[in-house]
């Protein structure tokens, strides 16, 4: 299935969805109200190889619970990703088995063109 896991409120996610050919295409999981599961999180972890590629070290909730001092495992971002939507770096789309993480241009732009082709 062709997914995208997001946050309503958040300003940048609404941006993207806004600028996506084809969104129609994906199901729309709101992860504030619908919290990821570990399956969800295992098919991203599939895709994306890490789950350190997934976790934003952006979250406020990152700093403020001092994880940029400690020495983070793979085992660690898996149970903080479960804990609390906000590490989740977003959007997240998983599309055609591909993944696109997060809100970078350069993400973006490959998403678009994926989007596009169908």
């Amino acid at each position: 299935m062709n997914k995208i896991y997001y946050l309503a409120s958040c300003d940048t996610c609404r941006k993207i969805i806004k600028s996506l050919p084809n969104s129609n295409k994906l199901t729309f999981f709101d992860i504030r109200q619908n919290p990821i599961s570990e399956s969800d999180l295992e098919e991203m972890y599939q895709l994306s190889g890490s789950y350190e590629a997934l976790f934003s070290k952006k979250a406020q909730l990152y700093k403020s619970l001092g994880l940029k001092d400690k020495n983070l495992t793979e085992a660690d971002y898996k149970k903080y990703l479960l804990e609390h939507y906000t590490f989740l770096s977003r959007p997240v789309v998983l599309f055609n088995n591909e993944i696109f993480i997060g809100n970078t241009q350069p993400n973006v732009l490959k998403l678009t063109k994926a989007l596009q082709s169908v």
